[in-house]
């Protein structure tokens, strides 16, 4: 008996060895692995991600995972519902008016990437506390076709004019960023207490509030309305793919809020130090060089020389600034008429 259950034993032991050792190095394959979760035009084969993921496995030997989570919003999202367990090492959207839900959420490490003091221009620092760190930046606007047979509007009031019923595409604040900064615009404008007003009249001129950006600013490129919310430097990508000056990015008097995009390390990740070298990387020339004809944003590495075609997209005079929680009443509000 004595010598069956020893053999048992030494069964099960070995059997244990062998598991803990498959366990082992499941462990070390994930600490090569570089998880991260981005939105979609990031991912997509026309965006950054591909281009910058494929130089950074190439120059560090890290394998990356690039997910799609959808919008920027849907990405902190996503984080949150894991933060008990995270999956992703590295979050990529969260941008400056998301920055507070994100602490809020506490899903970031701070971190602050390697030569961020001399690459990075101070005024486009997202946190001095570095839980996000800054890939890239725009200014929002209105684009415009100027093909269509009604003049531009030249300021946010216009958009309220019976001329552009249902003729303008916004997105859904709730999960698009740019959506998100179209509110904080009319926000930074009206004030808390006139934003009820504006978005009242602003109403019967919306076509839709499209889920992200992707799919908004693909209907306007189709036609369906004359007017986007979108970003300074988008006109920039139609002269580069061989169009005309069809498309405007409209500069209103008052100013525009700006988009500063960020990067952040995920609380308690799996591969923390591929995280960080993925944001140092991130910062590097060689990635930054492959923002601004890919994202069609500007890049955050103050030694990139932008390409021609960024002649056409205007900086702003002035821009606006909103307070974090007065946003998220203002997000409210525009919801609740918008569903009444």
């Amino acid at each position: 008996m004595k010598t069956r259950l020893f053999t048992i034993f030494l069964f099960i032991f070995s059997f244990s060895l062998v598991f803990a050792g498959g366990s082992k190095e499941a462990d070390n394959s994930r600490n090569n692995e570089v998880v991260i979760y981005a939105y979609d035009s990031f991912c997509s084969e026309w965006g950054p991600g591909p281009a910058i993921v494929k130089a950074f496995e190439e120059k560090t030997g890290y394998k990356v995972t690039m997910i799609s989570a959808g919008d920027a919003a849907q990405v902190l999202s996503k984080a949150a519902f894991e933060k008990a367990k995270p999956k992703a090492d590295v979050l990529i959207g969260i941008d400056n008016n998301l920055l507070d839900k994100a602490k809020a959420e506490n899903i970031l490490e701070s971190y602050k990437p390697q030569n961020a003091d001399t690459l990075i221009d101070s005024n486009l620092v997202l946190d001095s506390e570095w839980f996000l760190s800054p890939f890239d930046w725009s200014s929002f606007a209105m684009i415009f076709d100027s093909y269509a047979n009604i003049p531009s509007p030249t300021c946010l009031s216009d958009l309220t004019k019976d001329i552009y019923q249902k003729k303008i595409i916004l997105m859904d604040p709730r999960t698009s960023t740019p959506g998100l900064g179209f509110v904080a615009w009319t926000l930074a404008e009206y004030g808390l207490d006139g934003i009820e007003d504006f978005w009242k009249a602003l109403k019967p001129n919306i076509l839709t509030m499209a889920p992200g950006w992707d799919t908004g600013y693909g209907l306007f490129t189709s036609g369906e309305a004359p007017l986007v919310i979108s970003y300074t430097t988008s006109p920039a990508y139609h002269i580069y793919d061989g169009e005309d000056y069809r498309y405007v990015a409209l500069e209103f008097e008052k100013g525009h809020p700006m988009q500063i995009e960020g990067a952040g390390l995920v609380k308690n990740a799996k591969n923390p130090e591929g995280g960080k070298a993925f944001l140092d990387f991130l910062i590097s020339k060689e990635a930054q060089e492959i923002i601004p004809e890919t994202q069609w944003m500007y890049p955050i590495n103050n030694t990139v020389e932008l390409p021609s075609c960024y002649e056409v997209s205007p900086v702003p005079a002035k821009t606006l600034t909103v307070d974090q929680a007065e946003l998220e009443k203002a997000v409210e509000k525009v919801l609740a008429i918008l569903a009444g």
